[in-house]
């Protein structure tokens, strides 16, 4: 529904009402964080689901979210406008913690981009990016991944 373009509200709420009635327990990370995109995609505003969905990653305190995950997830929080301050810290000590490796230039640019979009300040984080894009010296980057992290930065006030 969220790349048709169809406007079916209904079935985005019942879908985030079942998902919630089963505790999104039994939902791998791939499955929140593609919900969560869908729903930001399509434009749908449910409150309680994004807050279940964050409280259910850190709940998991994100064990098995993939870079992939993880982008999406801060992604689609930061377009839905979703206030999950603890969501994008933990996600950046997880992305930290993993020294950015397996984190594509897109998930890059676009994990910096939601933070700035969100008013998320981790200059530890923004550095880290930074830092990593450059020891790569910007090989992958593609012209939307560079205009998205310089944008951030700028937005960040980072310098």
């Amino acid at each position: 529904f969220a790349k048709a373009d169809v406007h079916a509200d209904e079935v985005y709420m019942t879908v985030a009402n079942e998902a919630m009635r089963q505790q999104l327990h039994g939902f791998s990370p791939h499955q929140l964080a593609i919900m969560v995109w869908a729903f930001a995609t399509a434009g749908i505003r449910s409150d309680l689901f994004y807050k279940a969905v964050a409280d259910e990653a850190m709940r998991r305190q994100l064990r098995g979210f993939k870079p992939q995950n993880l982008s999406n997830m801060v992604w689609a929080f930061a377009k839905a406008d979703v206030h999950a301050d603890e969501v994008y810290m933990t996600v950046a000590n997880e992305a930290m913690r993993q020294q950015l490796h397996g984190f594509s230039p897109h998930q890059l640019a676009i994990m910096v981009w939601a933070f700035a979009t969100a008013g998320i300040r981790s200059d530890l984080f923004y550095k880290a990016v930074a830092d990593e894009a450059m020891r790569r010296q910007l090989r992958g980057f593609k012209p939307q991944n560079l205009s998205n992290m310089v944008w951030a930065f700028a937005k960040a006030d980072v310098h």
